[in-house]
């Protein structure tokens, strides 16, 4: 079993429209070749995913996790759903049931996004275990932004389990949860506000 923690500690993902120009290097033949024999599935859940770059699978998984927070600090469901199977499910640090699928995620995420504008997400202290086709990453991550015009932060934690199908890491799991306000040293009271925590990262 292979263990890769993040050496980059505290670093803000996906800053600018710079993070919309993915460059991801793939094998034309071999993805091909990966397509036969697919169950009918797989081949659903393969269908928005982006070729997994060059590089040890637990770098393919860090970049993977990278370029799903630049679209989710983005709000771009399109570019997000390339890193997502379409059976995922969801796990709110909230007393809420848990989701079911990429069609039910994303209304309730674009509903609670609509709130907030200047979105920046830092994630630090990413561990990834690959294991065959299966592999789990866990992080730290402090998410800041306006929420209704006023400033609005809040931390927590994600693990993530991901399915290698067809050659690409895609997240098949997502349990997020964020830290109690009465643990952190936050802003002052009236300098924040309590939102949703579906649509935490």
């Amino acid at each position: 079993m292979k263990v890769m923690k993040s050496a980059r500690g505290r670093r803000l993902i996906g800053v600018l429209a710079a993070i919309l120009v993915l460059v991801l290097f793939s094998n034309a033949a071999a993805a091909q070749k990966n397509k036969k024999g697919k169950s009918k599935d797989q081949k659903q859940d393969d269908a928005n995913a982006v070729p997994i770059v060059i590089g040890s699978d637990a770098d393919q998984i860090d970049h993977n996790i990278g370029e799903m927070l630049a679209a989710f600090q983005l709000g771009n469901v399109e570019m997000m759903h390339k890193y997502y199977a379409d059976s995922v499910t969801f796990v709110s640090g909230a007393y809420e049931p848990p989701i079911v699928g990429w069609q039910n995620y994303v209304p309730l995420f674009q509903r609670q996004m609509a709130s907030f504008q200047s979105v920046q997400i830092i994630r630090k202290n990413t561990i990834v275990f690959p294991h065959g086709d299966v592999a789990w990453a866990m992080y730290q991550w402090e998410f800041s932004a306006l929420y209704d015009g006023k400033p609005y932060g809040a931390r927590g934690q994600t693990t993530l389990i991901f399915n290698k199908i067809g050659g690409n890491w895609l997240i098949v799991h997502n349990h997020t949860s964020a830290v109690s306000p009465e643990t952190v040293q936050a802003q002052p009271p009236a300098a924040t506000q309590q939102a949703p925590t579906q649509a935490k990262p």
